[in-house]
């Protein structure tokens, strides 16, 4: 899962950033975004898309990569997703994560490239290249992939204590069969992406 990190840094690139988000298909909550630079490619767990990682294996990755590399995270809630919408907001999500790892760099570092999940257009002053399935094929990606998925889980799970009613706490706002039926009877929170046709 080096293939891409290995290439830019052939081409002459002194630092590469991951990029993913989590939370475009929920109908509540947030979305994320994190963006990662390894510092090397050794890891103890087992980093890949955070959807193949059970919730504990999650867990222990995350703690393992945000104590070994440089990180930014972006978060733009149910709000702006409504007023600008999902792809939009995902967009913006990720250009504030990158913009957040980038402010904690030491100067010097001035040939970077961004590789990014997706088939995603950002808006940058960097060189960037979008990677479809890039979760599975890089391990910035991937340890992005993660820190938006926790990131975002453990925001729902704070939800839950506000809102229990919708269960937050068991589908992060996704819109399962059980979400969907509470949102029958009734109606929407204020977290709810008013905007989606299912709320």
């Amino acid at each position: 899962m080096f293939y891409y990190e290995r290439k830019l840094e052939k081409q002459g690139f002194d630092l590469i950033i991951g990029v993913d988000e989590a939370g475009r298909g929920p109908l509540a909550g947030p979305v994320v975004a994190a963006a990662v630079t390894l510092p090397n490619y050794r890891f103890k767990n087992r980093i890949d898309d955070s959807k193949k990682l059970t919730a504990g294996l999650r867990e222990k990755a995350y703690f393992e990569i945000t104590s070994r590399a440089i990180f930014g995270i972006g978060i733009i809630d149910e709000k702006e997703i409504d007023r600008f919408n999902i792809l939009a907001a995902t967009r913006l999500a990720m250009q504030q994560a990158i913009s957040a790892l980038i402010d904690k760099l030491a100067l010097g570092k001035n040939r970077i490239h961004i590789i990014v999940d997706g088939n995603m257009k950002l808006d940058i002053p960097y060189q960037y290249t979008s990677i479809v399935k890039g979760d599975t094929k890089s391990k910035s990606i991937a340890s992005a992939s993660i820190l938006a998925k926790v990131t975002r889980d453990r925001i729902m799970e704070a939800y839950d204590l506000t809102y229990p009613q919708y269960n937050f706490k068991k589908h992060k706002g996704y819109p399962t069969k059980e979400h969907r039926q509470v949102l029958k009877e009734i109606g929407p929170s204020e977290i709810h992406r008013k905007s989606f046709s299912c709320v």
